[in-house]
């Protein structure tokens, strides 16, 4: 049997800074395209556990060692990374300490999650995601479109 041709496998992490107040979270200035600022995230390797990819994409783009809290949620729109057809893992983590911008990243800044600079891909999707899960705990809908 020859093997199914799949999307690619990546995951997205949302980095709250649990030592600073009001808890801003972590977005990179991607360096390579498409450009703009984005979750700290990348593409799972073969053979490696979606969680372990979160903490190694974290690390590699923020230095920071994060706890993943959560998982919010997979994002699968074949339209969400103009590359071509991405599935993503999306996670909630907390860190602390001082990132600072590496790898794939450019630069990086914290944000309060209610403003946000204009991001890529389906980024303002899982933000608003992220939103609608800290303020009422709940997740959120399974989206069919």
């Amino acid at each position: 049997m020859s093997r199914p041709l799949t999307p690619l496998l990546a995951v997205d992490i949302i980095i709250e800074m649990t030592d600073r107040p009001a808890r801003p979270i972590v977005l990179i200035e991607r360096r390579d395209p498409p450009h703009g600022w984005a979750l700290p995230g990348g593409f799972v390797d073969v053979g490696e556990r979606l969680e372990d990819a979160a903490v190694r994409e974290a690390r590699e783009e923020t230095s920071l060692p994060v706890r993943l809290d959560r998982l919010l949620g997979c994002y699968s729109d074949p339209a969400r990374d103009p590359r071509g057809h991405t599935v993503s893992a999306v996670y909630v983590a907390q860190a602390s300490g001082e990132p600072v911008a590496r790898d794939d990243a450019r630069h990086l800044e914290l944000f309060d999650p209610h403003h946000c600079p204009p991001l890529v891909f389906d980024h303002p999707r899982i933000i608003e995601d992220y939103l609608l899960w800290r303020e009422s705990g709940r997740l959120p809908p399974l989206r069919r479109r």
